[in-house]
C-alpha cells in the first residue's frame, strides 16, 4: 500500500468515525489538525479501533500524543506498524 493509499483510507475512516461530520475532503486538505476539524475525544476512540480492524495493527497509544493529530503523521504510523508486523509474522 502508497502512502497516499493509507492516507486516503486513514481519511474515510476518519469521515466515518465521525458520522459524516467531517468529510474525506475535508481530512485530505493540507493544514488542518483532526483536532481542528472538530474530531472528538470519542471518534477519536472509535478511530483506534477501526485503524486496528481495518489494517490488522495495534497501536500503541503511547506514541505521541501528536501523531494523532495529522493524517499524514497517523498515516505513517500506521505503515509503520504493519510493516512490523509483516516482519513479525515473517518470523
Amino acid at each position: 500500500m502508497t502512502a497516499e493509499e493509507y492516507t486516503r483510507r486513514l481519511a474515510q475512516l476518519i469521515s466515518e468515525v465521525s458520522d459524516g461530520e467531517i468529510t474525506v475532503e475535508e481530512v485530505l486538505a493540507a493544514g488542518h489538525t483532526l483536532s481542528a476539524l472538530g474530531l472528538t475525544s470519542p471518534a477519536r476512540i472509535r478511530l483506534i479501533d477501526a485503524i486496528e480492524d481495518d489494517f490488522g495493527v495495534e497501536m500503541d497509544l503511547s506514541d505521541e500524543p501528536a501523531s494523532f493529530e495529522d493524517v499524514g503523521t497517523l498515516s505513517a504510523l500506521v505503515a509503520r506498524a504493519q510493516a512490523v508486523r509483516e516482519t513479525t509474522r515473517a518470523w
